[in-house]
């Protein structure tokens, strides 16, 4: 509206199904919410849920299956759910002018465990504050697999369209740990795994998929990997994952950091595809 308050927003995925071709019968009515992981509006304490409050929201599936069938990934369709949601919420938020945290903000509160890893996020990234010249910050929260994560990244693109992404701070509420430094450990292959999407994707060539391991799809190394750094801010009244939902906020953040250095949004990947590259 005139003010820059989202009034309504449609959310429409279209892709095959993991059910389709491995859980038939949980599809209902031709329906599988299993594709919506992140856009559910359901408040409870585990699930996969939306993190916003909007006055009018209107999410569909569409299925379309292909004779390639897909499976579970390392965190299914929180991955490409968050970044959606995510990198859509960034290029509103400037389009009204406001600042992406404090736009999140004012949508969030009847959402306190999304609310309470973002601001932890943004405090301990320093949110506001000054960085090195010609980096940038970029923000991301999302909810999956009974847990609620939120990450600011910190980039910084070259002339040439190199990027080098510098520092990303996770926070994670699970409820509980038993064990932290297995949740750190988690979270940092998460930030490698994710950023992998940056440079690496899974081509299909006469109806045949190319990269078929490790030997032809290159992950992060470790000299590439940023500086992490784990926080969580645990409420200690449900137990959530780790393993999975960590995942899905790492590239919406560094892409909207590049949103933030370059004054363009990345709308495919890998990045390549947008002329840079990740260094």
């Amino acid at each position: 509206d005139s003010n820059g308050n989202i009034t309504g927003i449609h959310i429409k995925t279209s892709g095959p199904s993991i059910n389709a071709t491995l859980n038939p019968m949980a599809i209902k009515n031709g329906k599988d919410n299993r594709q919506l992981q992140g856009f559910d509006e359901a408040v409870a304490p585990v699930g996969a849920q939306l993190g916003y409050t909007f006055p009018n929201l209107l999410t569909e599936y569409v299925m379309r299956n292909s004779h390639v069938p897909v499976g579970p990934w390392r965190g299914v369709n929180t991955n490409q759910n968050g970044i959606f949601m995510e990198c859509f919420m960034d290029e509103v938020a400037r389009l009204a002018n406001r600042d992406p945290l404090e736009f999140r903000r004012s949508l969030m509160s009847e959402r306190p465990k999304h609310l309470g890893v973002l601001n932890a996020a943004a405090e301990k990234a320093g949110w506001g504050k000054p960085l090195p010249k010609g980096v940038f910050r970029g923000i991301a929260q999302f909810m999956g697999y009974g847990s609620y994560s939120a990450a600011v990244a910190e980039v910084s693109v070259s002339p040439k369209g190199e990027v080098k992404v510098h520092r990303c701070v996770f926070a994670l509420d699970c409820g509980n740990v038993v064990n932290p430094d297995q949740t750190a450990a988690q979270i940092e292959g998460s930030v490698a795994y994710g950023m992998t999407t940056l440079h690496s994707e899974i081509s299909v060539d006469n109806g045949r998929v190319v990269e078929t391991n490790f030997h032809n799809f290159r992950v992060m190394k470790i000299a590439e990997m940023p500086k992490v750094v784990v926080i969580l801010p645990l409420t200690h009244d449900f137990w959530g994952g780790v393993g999975e939902p960590t995942i899905c906020v790492v590239v919406p953040a560094i892409l909207n950091a590049i949103h933030a250095a370059t004054g363009k949004p990345v709308r495919s990947l890998p990045l390549s595809k947008q002329g840079l590259t990740l260094v």
